[in-house]
């Protein structure tokens, strides 16, 4: 977890630095949104000293009352004059510039509730209603409500960690892939439907082609990273955030690091993540029991499938979906739900014992023996 955490902090400083330099050209100045996202950066601190030293174990008694809340803070954020409208979609919740975004830790939320329920079922996670039925309408009604924001990216992030820790808790097969199947087809209906998203991911087919139109964003942002090269341009030396690449302090900051420091930055950036994973992974082993072991991997897909999401988006691999950079992009919301993250990953590095894998393997040896 030392690790982890080491790698979080050299995100977070790199965040920092960029965003004073994404965000010269605002009418504000540099130092508004640096201020913010130092005191972001602040509280975060704080949100994971405290939850690094709660008990886990005793939170579980309130899970379902975690669920609800954030349930109906979703229902709340679709109401019109409660929900604030910003930008085609209404996320937040909040008084003038003061709004958070709830669909942030309505994920961490679904995580919590649906390792504890999988924790408390898992001799019949094999099951159909028990071990299928149930959970996934629990995964599917966060998903429904951030998808009504709308919020196609983090409704399919939402399925896509409920899926893995389903499966990872002993879901069969049989089950999950038609839950799959259905998914991508409700997916692929919703964005049918829904004109602006159905001309973003058509536009997003011929990004050359539309450049002057839907992938302005995306066709700016691949520009950057031309013009960072390998070496990039230095760091303040940027031009696609002097007003020509949308949103250069928030989703597309990583095009920033790439046009200010090149390509070997970018791979860091990519690597530190890698690095994240990876650590987890192997934090994971010494996991006592079912329900903290699903509420770890839960957060790490959190931090590592949204930095995949956001890299995809920003290089062009993935139609253009506006999601934070963790711990980089600016953002109250997700700066929070980090702090959060990393508390839980600090939590369990002090409480959990050694290896639960290699104590069950000194066992077995010394029955052999």
């Amino acid at each position: 977890m030392a690790v982890i955490f080491i790698c979080a902090l050299g995100l977070t400083f790199l965040g920092l630095t960029i965003l004073f330099s994404a965000s010269v050209a605002f009418k504000q100045g540099p130092y508004f949104y640096l201020t913010k996202q130092l005191v972001g950066v602040g509280t975060a601190a704080v949100f994971c000293l405290v939850v690094s030293r709660l008990d886990l174990d005793y939170l579980r008694r309130y899970a379902w009352i975690i669920a609800g809340v954030f349930l109906v803070l979703l229902v709340l954020v679709l109401i019109p004059h409660v929900g604030v409208w910003r930008g085609g979609a209404r996320r937040w919740l909040g008084i003038g510039s003061a709004v958070v975004q709830v669909s942030e830790f309505a994920k961490l939320a679904m995580v919590f509730a649906l390792s504890h329920y999988l924790a408390l079922h898992q001799t019949r996670i094999g099951e159909f209603k028990l071990g299928f039925v149930y959970p996934v309408a629990l995964i599917g009604v966060f998903a429904l409500l951030v998808q009504q924001e709308p919020d196609f990216g983090t409704a399919a992030l939402i399925m896509a960690v409920g899926l893995v820790l389903l499966f990872l808790a002993g879901a069969r097969w049989r089950y999950i892939m038609p839950a799959i199947l259905a998914v991508a087809g409700l997916f692929t209906v919703a964005v049918m439907l829904n004109p602006n998203r159905l001309r973003r991911f058509l536009a997003f087919l011929d990004v050359e082609g539309n450049k002057q139109g839907g992938t302005y964003q995306l066709y700016q942002s691949l520009a950057a990273f031309a013009a960072g090269g390998v070496d990039g341009a230095g760091l303040g030396q940027g031009r696609q955030q002097l007003n020509f690449l949308p949103e250069a302090h928030t989703d597309m900051i990583f095009a920033v690091v790439g046009e200010e420091l090149g390509l070997w930055f970018t791979l860091g950036v990519v690597a530190l993540f890698l690095i994240i994973f990876v650590a987890g992974l192997l934090h994971l082993r010494r996991a006592p029991n079912l329900f903290q072991y699903l509420l770890v991997t839960g957060c790490l897909l959190l931090i590592c499938l949204q930095a995949i999401i956001n890299v995809g988006v920003v290089t062009g691999v993935l139609p253009t979906k506006g999601m934070s950079l963790p711990f980089i992009s600016a953002g109250l919301s997700n700066l929070l739900l980090m702090g959060l993250i990393l508390g839980i990953f600090l939590n369990t590095q002090r409480t959990w014992g050694r290896a639960a894998l290699n104590s069950r393997a000194r066992t077995m040896q010394e029955v052999l023996a």
